[in-house]
């Protein structure tokens, strides 16, 4: 995607420093800053925080991870170690483990000079690939957005929540691929961004990217979406997933839920976009079987904004002595999701098994 006129991509691998380059997220909007990742320890501390963070973004992190866990050792006890090192630093998105586990599976079964070029070649492919999907579920979307635009004939007002945009991912995003697709075409859309507490993903981050792409937005509180929904100010919903069962249960950021009970309410149509790597064919009752990540409750009680010297400053919100609690996901049951946009087509939920059996990825 663009920046001022320059393409980026969010990771990286910088081969003269044998390391691998980032966008550092938790600085932005105020900030745009390359991060340099040199180390397994860096990495795992890069996802931890959340410099990097989006479930496909994480994924790829992840497999850059493991090259540099195998430029510092390649025996099989330092490789176990990195790979369970990733896989629990964010244990609710699939992709994190999807793509250690692919790692891991091209280079164990070969001798110990050969893994690193190994990883490298197969972690730049899980970042090709994420680009090659997210596309293609921009093109997918892209038509149900053109569909929607005949029937109201004027602008589309599409509601989002947290940061399913290229941020989110290598390139391209989940949930906003058909919006940039749409705006790239002409076709009129707006985007009512979800402010997404505690981190404030969608205002710091999906208006920050909209915006410099060109979008029009409006960022809102987590509260309003309902009430827009009631006064027909929303058309369609679409967020990115974190994790997706067989049966079409779709695990997201939290307050996910209640936008999605907000939009079955008001018959607004209520889409998530799902690369196929978000998806856990081992799980089929998301409710029960799905580990939710609790984060620290400190994101809760504090905030983090621009100060008017323009310096970046952290300040307390909660009484001395108030608890706070910090879940980072909730689970929307298959029952209340329209449809999920894949890289494959556009379908519901029940036919998840069905479409990809017959048109793998």
């Amino acid at each position: 995607m663009n920046i001022d006129g320059k393409s980026w991509r969010t990771i990286w691998p910088d081969r003269t420093a044998n390391a691998v380059n980032i966008i550092d997220q938790t600085l932005l909007p105020h900030r745009f800053e390359v991060r340099q990742i040199g180390s397994l320890q860096d990495m795992v501390h890069a996802i931890k925080t959340m410099q990097v963070r989006g479930a496909p973004l994480i994924g790829a992190a992840a497999a850059y991870g493991m090259v540099l866990a195998l430029q510092e050792n390649s025996g099989d006890d330092h490789l176990e170690y990195a790979a369970q090192s990733l896989i629990s630093s964010r244990p609710t998105a699939v992709n994190l483990s999807w793509a250690v586990k692919r790692v891991l599976a091209a280079v164990a079964p070969l001798k110990a000079e050969q893994r690193l070029p190994a990883a490298r070649q197969e972690a730049a492919k899980i970042a090709d690939e994420d680009v090659r999907l997210n596309r293609a579920i921009g093109q997918h979307g892209l038509g149900l957005l053109r569909t929607m635009a005949a029937d109201k004939r004027r602008q589309l007002n599409i509601l989002t929540h947290c940061n399913a945009g290229w941020l989110a991912t290598v390139d391209w995003g989940t949930a906003l691929a058909p919006v940039y697709a749409a705006h790239d075409s002409r076709l009129p859309v707006h985007v009512w961004v979800d402010e997404t507490r505690p981190r404030n993903q969608g205002a710091s981050l999906t208006a920050w990217e909209l915006g410099r792409h060109g979008v029009p937005h409006t960022v809102i509180s987590d509260n309003a979406g309902g009430h827009l929904m009631q006064h027909g100010e929303v058309d369609m919903v679409i967020v990115g997933a974190d994790r997706v069962t067989a049966a079409g249960d779709v695990c997201n950021k939290i307050g996910t839920y209640l936008k999605a009970l907000a939009a079955f309410d008001n018959g607004v149509p209520f889409y998530a976009a799902v690369p196929s790597p978000t998806m856990d064919w081992a799980i089929t009752e998301g409710l029960r079987e799905i580990e939710i990540e609790h984060r620290d409750a400190a994101e809760v009680a504090s905030i983090q904004g621009l100060l008017v010297d323009g310096s970046m400053a952290t300040v307390h919100l909660l009484p001395a002595g108030s608890a706070a609690l910090n879940p980072a996901f909730d689970v929307t049951p298959a029952r209340l999701v329209s449809g999920i946009i894949s890289e494959c087509g556009v379908f519901r939920p029940d036919s998840l098994h069905a479409l990809f059996e017959k048109e793998p990825t």
